[in-house]
């Protein structure tokens, strides 16, 4: 599954692939690997990545905010 969010934020925030995997500690590779689809993180992955950029899993795969439908 695309990443949609993961790339959207990493690019409105002007942050290099590098810059992000040198933070989270994985691979360049790894991350653009996760935003287009190749591979998906572990949960324990998606939890850094939430708190590296401060929005909900839910946005860093859709690109959207969670809006509940009730």
């Amino acid at each position: 599954m695309k990443m949609i969010g993961l790339y959207k934020i990493r690019k409105e925030r002007g942050l290099s692939q590098l810059k992000c995997a040198m933070d989270l500690n994985i691979s360049r590779e790894a991350l653009s690997y996760y935003e287009n689809g190749h591979r998906s993180p572990d949960l324990v992955m998606l939890k850094k990545l939430s708190d590296y950029f401060n929005v909900s899993i839910h946005y860093l795969i859709t690109g959207e905010e969670f809006e509940s439908k009730y």
